[in-house]
């Protein structure tokens, strides 16, 4: 299964199956986590926030809550490090709080492999290349996720966002998957150095080596 066949028919196929398939199984974890949530952070339970997707259109992403609503005197959000709890970090270094995208997937938002949707702010900032991450749902796991995470940096993100819109297979996407597991059992990659994630993408950074094939 290769080409536009796969991408276009066979992957959504694949996407439903899969999701339908994770929540029924994964459904006994969903409920105590959500439960934890509540009690450790309280409500909301999940945290929604506009991403770029499939053709640069906007769709709200799910995610479990793994901060406080913690703010400044003048009514602001403190910065993440002060507002990411230990609880917090242990769902994000575990990926748990990902889950609730796997309704994002049955949906049709998100693809259980593909790019990682980035913030909707971020939208005019791309260059048509980088814009060419788009041309592929959205993923909840992905090229550049196999590849260093958020241990790598923005540029060399895209790049490898874009070389897998360009080689989208049902091999790369199994590739993928199964690269995908130890990573998130090792915890590897889940933040940039002195940072909760990532800094914040400015579009400045020079160019860097093509990582895509390595």
């Amino acid at each position: 299964m290769r080409g536009l066949t796969y991408k276009n028919i066979w992957k959504r196929l694949l996407d439903l199956i899969g999701a339908i398939s994770l929540i029924l199984l994964l459904s006994p974890i969903l409920v105590i986590v959500a439960i934890l949530v509540r009690i450790k952070l309280g409500s909301p339970i999940i945290f929604t926030q506009d991403r770029l997707g499939l053709n640069g259109e906007v769709f709200t992403i799910w995610k479990f809550r793994s901060m406080t609503n913690c703010t400044d005197e003048n009514g602001e959000f403190l910065p993440d490090e002060y507002r990411l709890t230990r609880f917090g970090k242990l769902l994000r270094d575990c990926s748990l709080d990902e889950l609730p995208q796997l309704w994002n997937v049955l949906v049709g938002d998100m693809s259980l492999i593909g790019p990682r949707p980035f913030i909707a702010e971020y939208g005019s900032r791309y260059t048509s290349e980088q814009m060419r991450r788009h041309e592929v749902r959205p993923g909840i796991s992905g090229w550049a996720q196999i590849m260093g995470r958020n241990s790598i940096s923005w540029n060399q993100k895209f790049i490898l966002d874009v070389w897998y819109v360009d080689h989208c297979s049902f091999l790369t996407d199994m590739k993928i998957l199964f690269r995908t597991i130890p990573i998130v059992l090792s915890r590897s990659g889940v933040s940039a150095e002195n940072h909760v994630t990532m800094p914040e993408w400015a579009n400045s950074e020079p160019p860097v080596d093509d990582l895509s094939s390595k």
